[in-house]
């Protein structure tokens, strides 16, 4: 039991009789089945492996259970496995051999494929059913193409992949270009068989049109037949079991007859043989030992011939032995050589041996019963009887040899439920803790099972690579026997298609995309079905090549000028409408021929016999005698039309008021009539109206009579002829015939009328010429008189023109000396002041305390001056800009309230210093907002504030915003002086700003007078009231140029009255939007002066100067400290002063003489976060050191403030074109400068807190008359 368990099935030596009799007997049966079944794997593992045979199978021992049950899965798991590859191997024969219709049945009986063998079933029935698709199209375009005549058939097949579709592309690219070549060809004749010259062949063509031709490879029908006979064969001795089965195939010879008689040959000896086999074994089960293998065997069958008779002696001696000892044990009695008739201690001993007997028959009774039920199949019993010593170990052994078959039983049932009924391969058997004979038998299982795994799955990838049309795989997996036939069947086929696929992609090059006609497909060894795609394919090629080439022959004939020819091959369908075409066309062509000769030869005979003609009348009669018979006509009359003489030269459609009749042609000669002819109307009319001729066939019998000697008779068709020159009719030529115009006479009609046309058109010309040289002469002399005349009126005008260039060359250098003069003076006064106000703003602001009161009142005492010298700048430079024309305005969106803040703060000190009542208010319907240049507004409103603070020494200063609704009306004061220099248009929405006071007052004479330049009211040099005149006149033009105007109204000793009237949107900006708000910070030219401007003659009410500590809190205390700062100023005065103003918030400073040092100061410094550019520097100017900086890409970003002291028209446009971010005029505001700085270090915090006032104070001194 040991050695069984370890797989050695070595049969127990023959006993005696009794219950171990037994027991040796039923061990040794279940030894004999182990050994047969070990010995059938062995066998069907060999088959199966070395000469790939598919029909063998386990051969099933004597018994029942589980025995048969696992030699039947082991069975079934084989035909699971085999029969899908000989279905698929049946599909695949039966496709070499051109029979596509033949399926894998994906349901053998009533099991079911599943799995990888499902998947190889459909690949092929996919592949097949794609062929069977493919053949039909490409057969259906051949019968249609080549057969029927019918054009533009393609192949459908959907689905399909790789070689396949190259293929079925390549098929339809054939008959595309084929179609469109042929089409085009019949498109063009048809056109011409129709009249219509114009179409040309366009589609592309190289070579001959050249036949495609396909190569279709069929398997023998025979072959076939003989396919379906050994697959029947093969199934019922493989499958069914029915031994002596022969193949039957008709017919046949030579090989095939061979391997017919082969393969019949090799199933009578195979039936012989088992049958002789199994009457042995039969016998052997049944007791019967006398029977013995006598049948002639070779190779293993002999050996197993051998084995089974050495079996069958070997039983038979044992059977013999046992029953010897069964019948002296079990039945006589005789233990152990005992003697009949003992007695005593034999006695005794036979007793002891009868117990020992009968304790040795329970426990091997217990041991058969369990053997005996793993002999029958019954896994499911173990030895439970009591044993000790070797009975002991006995009953264990076959214990462990009872699980470790269940344990082989069972994975055996599952390998074979996976891969036999779940179509899963590649499942392995494992037992585990089996060896010996045990281990060998599972190791052969799973060899078979990966032997058909990788055979089945090698074989599914190439037929799923050939239904999706790759044909470059084989199956290159090593097999043998019928594996091997379907390996060589399946490469085979592949060869065959990709040489078909080959030819077919060739043929269809070379046809479709080269034109070359006569191709032809050449595979060789086909057959059937694919014998008669290649036939069919010739057939369409060889056709096609017969019309096309007959086509050819006739359009090359055509044309060369040969009508002669026609097409006279058989053709159906498209391409018999097409010879009809051409036929037809090449017969027309003839006739159009014949017409176009006719037309050329008497349009050029007729047009040379009108030539050198100069008399009208002459010119009718020649057209008449010659035309009249050319179209067969036997009437004709010729009408001049008279022109009206008001529309003689306008170009009407029916420009004459009549007809004259100049020549006839077989009618009444009547004299001609010069004047008030026949008027314009009827068909006459109607056709000179559409422009066309009117053709009448079938003329009424009493409409006009055509004389001869022997008779008249009426004629049967008119036609009439308007001669239009130009859309001007000139004439009508009126025909009669007695039989009907043709389309040739007809064309000819309308050619030559534009000869007639021309002809009389130029003989008209000719006679107005001369009558109009005589008047042009007459005119010539009086043209030159007058020409006399302004030549001597011309040379007056030169010198006059010459004088006026000499002014304006003097004028414009005048303005460009006085333009380059305010520049150099602009920038020579502001450098000093530029420091002295900064330097005097430091002093002033004494942030250590070491200056004394007084001391600090002498630097705010300069500062104020400095400001008051600016103020005088500024405004010369804004006069010199109004008078050059070039102050600009910047409009836009400005909310009023914040201009009504910016006046109430800045005024509100003033007036209280003063004593003074300040007033404001607005209007109920005023608008919110405006569009307006905010800087010029606060300007004029700063002027006129001033002015009205200045000359008012007790009382009130008021400033009135209302909405004007009647401008005119309020301009319209008998005591105002109207400033007109803005453009207010009626129907404007104008806001007014009245200012009023309680001063002295403006004498009405005066009041014209204080809006010009340099003018005061009292002008004397003992005037108590300073100034220099110039606000008023400023605020003039400003107010002008932002489309309003300035009202004054004064009494002497009551007050003044300045009203400001402004459109809510600035002309000429109305559609324009706000400004964008990424647009650089807006810092004006002039907002120095409106800091420090407003309040320069007002000596006890100058505010004290914004301190420099409230810079270092706040916002501007966090942006500012130790951001490091480049200056490029070549003057070191403003230098020094910027330096100690930026120190002073804490801005550590590097400094450059120009540009170029500026740049390596840069590049030495890359912490450098702001530079401060002046504009005018030697060498290399700001401009050219902004734009270099810019150039560097590292300092894109980098903010850049231009400073200047030019401050003229342009300067802050150019400055932010040339790349600074911001402008700033010289002298420097400090607080301007730092609010610039502070917003482009800290851009996310400008918005809302620039003008805080721990920020950038915004707290302005109070304006200064500047007029008065």
């Amino acid at each position: 039991m040991t050695a069984a368990r370890d797989g050695d099935f070595r049969r127990l030596p023959e006993a005696g009789e009794g219950v171990v009799a037994e027991l040796t007997a039923v061990f040794n049966q279940v030894m004999d089945r182990s050994t047969h079944f070990n010995a059938e794997v062995q066998r069907v593992k060999r088959e199966l492996v070395r000469h790939g045979r598919l029909d063998e199978r386990l051969s099933a021992s004597p018994g029942q259970g589980d025995w048969t049950t696992r030699v039947n899965d082991v069975n079934h798991v084989l035909d699971a496995l085999v029969a899908p590859a000989a279905n698929a191997t049946r599909v695949l024969d039966a496709v070499a051999g051109g029979d596509l219709t033949q399926r894998v049945d994906l349901h053998d009986g009533s099991r079911q494929l599943r799995g990888d063998l499902r998947r190889l079933g459909r690949a092929v029935n996919k592949m097949v059913d794609q062929l069977s698709l493919f053949t039909g199209e490409v057969t259906r375009v051949a019968r249609e193409v080549g057969t029927e005549g019918r054009l533009g058939g393609r192949a459908k097949v959907q689905g399909l992949s790789g070689s396949w579709r190259d293929v079925t592309e390549a098929v339809n690219t054939m008959a595309s270009r084929l179609t469109a070549q042929v089409r085009d060809i019949a498109l063009v004749t048809t056109a011409v068989a129709r009249g219509d010259l114009t179409r040309t062949v366009t589609v592309e063509a190289t070579g001959e049109l050249l036949e495609l031709k396909l190569t279709v490879n069929t398997m023998v029908d025979q072959l076939s037949a003989f396919a379906d006979e050994v697959t029947r064969v093969a199934r019922e001795v493989g499958t069914e079991g029915q031994l002596g089965g022969r193949a039957q195939v008709r017919g046949v010879s030579g090989v095939w007859k061979d391997l017919t008689d082969n393969v019949n040959f090799m199933a009578s000896n195979l039936t012989s043989q088992v049958r002789n086999i199994a009457q042995v074994t039969t016998a052997v089960a049944n007791g019967d030992l006398s029977q013995k293998i006598t049948v002639d065997a070779q190779g293993e069958i002999l050996e197993l011939k051998s084995t089974i008779n050495t079996m069958v002696d070997q039983l038979s001696a044992f059977a013999d032995e046992v029953t010897r000892v069964a019948r002296e044990v079990g039945t006589e009695g005789n233990l152990g050589a005992q003697v009949r008739g003992v007695s005593g201690v034999w006695k005794d001993l036979t007793d002891n041996v009868n117990f020992m007997a009968l304790n040795l028959t329970s426990q091997v009774r217990n041991i058969a019963q369990v053997t005996t039920a793993v002999a029958n199949g019954d896994l499911s019993k173990k030895i439970t009887v009591d044993a000790r010593g070797e009975i002991l170990e006995l009953k264990d052994t076959v214990n462990t040899m009872v699980e470790q078959l269940r344990a082989f039983a069972d994975e055996v049932t599952r390998v074979a439920r996976e891969v036999g009924t779940d179509g899963r391969l590649g499942g392995r058997a494992q037992v585990l803790g089996v060896s010996g004979v045990w281990r060998d038998l599972t190791d052969n299982v799973n060899y078979m099972a990966d032997n058909l795994t990788s055979q089945v799955r090698n074989i599914a990838q190439v037929t799923t690579a050939v239904a999706n049309g790759d044909l470059s795989k084989k199956i290159d997996v090593d097999a043998r026997g019928e594996i091997l036939e379907l390996k060589t069947a399946i490469n085979t086929m592949v060869d065959t298609l990709s040489s078909f696929s080959s030819e077919v992609t060739r043929v269809a090059r070379e046809v479709g995309s080269e034109g070359q006609l006569g191709g032809q497909a050449r595979v060789e060894g086909v057959y059937g079905t694919w014998k008669r795609l290649t036939t069919n394919v010739n057939e369409l090629a060889s056709n096609l090549t017969t019309q096309v080439r007959a086509i050819a022959e006739v359009a090359s004939a055509v044309a060369q000028g040969d009508m002669s020819r026609s097409i006279t091959v058989e053709t159906q369908g498209e391409v018999a409408e097409l010879k009809d075409n051409i036929n037809l066309m090449v017969a027309n062509l003839r006739e159009t021929t014949r017409a176009k000769d006719w037309l050329e030869s008497n349009l050029a005979r007729l047009a040379a016999l009108m030539q050198g003609h100069r008399d009208l009348m002459e010119v009718a009669d020649l057209l008449l005698r010659e035309l009249t018979p050319l179209v067969n006509a036997q009437y004709g009359a010729f009408f001049l039309a008279d022109p009206d003489e008001e529309s003689a030269g306008l170009r009407t459609s029916v420009p004459a008021k009549g007809l004259a009749f100049i020549a006839g042609y077989g009618s009444a000669q009547g004299t001609t009539i010069e004047t008030g002819g026949l008027p314009v109307h009827g068909l006459v009319r109607q056709a000179a109206r559409e422009k066309k001729r009117i053709l009448v066939e079938e003329a009424p019998p009493d409409y006009i009579k055509i004389n001869s000697g022997l008779g008249e008779a009426a004629p049967t068709s008119v036609v009439i002829i308007p001669i239009l020159f130009e859309d001007k009719l000139l004439g009508v030529i009126e025909l009669a015939s007695f039989s009907r115009f043709s389309d040739v006479h007809l064309a000819f009609f309308d050619q030559f009328v534009n000869t007639i046309a021309v002809a009389i058109n130029t003989i008209i010309a000719n006679s107005r010429t001369e009558s109009l040289l005589g008047e042009s002469q007459r005119l010539a002399m009086q043209l030159q008189e007058r020409s006399d005349e302004l030549q001597m009126q011309q040379a007056e005008l030169q010198r006059s023109n010459a004088e006026l260039e000499e002014k304006a060359a003097l004028l414009a250098t005048s303005s460009q000396y006085k333009s380059e003069f305010l520049a150099n003076m602009s920038h020579e006064l502001r450098t000093p002041l530029n420091s002295l106000l900064i330097l005097a703003r430091l002093l002033s602001d004494n942030p250590d305390g070491h200056l004394s009161d007084q001391e600090v009142q002498f630097a705010t005492t300069i500062h104020r001056s400095g400001s008051d010298l600016l103020q005088l700048i500024n405004d010369i430079l804004d006069l010199s800009k109004i008078e050059a024309g070039r102050m600009d305005v910047r409009p836009k969106k400005l909310p009023l309230i914040k201009l009504l803040d910016y006046v109430h703060a800045t005024f509100r000190p003033l007036t209280l210093d003063r004593g003074l009542a300040f007033e404001l208010s607005v209007g109920e319907d005023v608008p919110r907002e405006m569009y307006s240049d905010e800087q010029r507004l606060q300007q004029i409103l700063r002027n006129l504030l001033s002015n009205a603070i200045k000359f008012t020494a007790s009382g009130r200063v008021e400033l009135r915003v209302n909405r004007v609704k009647d401008p005119e009306h309020q301009w319209g004061s008998p005591r105002s002086s109207e400033v007109e220099s803005g453009g207010v248009r009626e129907g404007d929405e104008v806001i007014a700003f009245a200012v009023s006071d309680t001063g002295i007052g403006i004498a009405a004479e005066k009041l014209p007078v204080i809006f010009e330049a340099f003018q005061q009211a009292d002008g004397t040099t003992n005037r108590k009231y300073g100034g220099t005149g110039l606000g008023l006149s400023i605020s003039r033009e400003i107010a002008g140029l932002l489309g309003g105007r300035i009202v004054a109204e004064s009494e002497p000793g009551k007050g003044s009255t300045f009203t400001l009237y402004v459109p809510v949107v600035s002309p000429g900006h109305a559609a324009t939007g706000p400004v964008p708000e990424n647009r650089p910070l807006p810092v004006p030219e002039q907002l120095s002066a409106e800091r420090f401007s407003t309040a320069h003659d007002a000596d006890d009410a100058w505010p004290t100067p914004t301190k420099l500590e409230s810079w270092q809190t706040g916002r501007a205390g966090q942006v500012l400290p130790g951001r490091r700062v480049l200056i490029v100023d070549d003057d070191i005065r403003n230098v020094f002063a910027l330096t100690h103003v930026l120190g002073r918030v804490g801005m550590p400073v590097l400094y450059a003489e120009n540009g170029r040092e500026g740049i390596e100061t840069l590049e030495r410094n890359p912490d450098v976060e702001l530079v401060l550019m002046d504009i005018m520097m030697p060498e290399m100017d700001g401009y050219e050191t902004i734009s270099a900086i810019r150039r560097t890409p590292r300092w894109t970003d980098l903010p850049i403030v231009a400073l200047t002291a030019k401050a003229m028209p342009g300067d802050r446009e150019k400055s932010i074109a040339r790349g600074a971010n911001d402008y700033v005029p010289k002298p420097v505001d400090v607080d301007q400068l730092l609010t610039v700085v502070c917003d482009l270090l800290d851009p996310e915090g400008a918005d809302g807190t620039a003008t805080d006032a721990t920020d950038a104070p915004t707290e302005e001194p109070a304006a200064a008359p500047t007029t008065e």
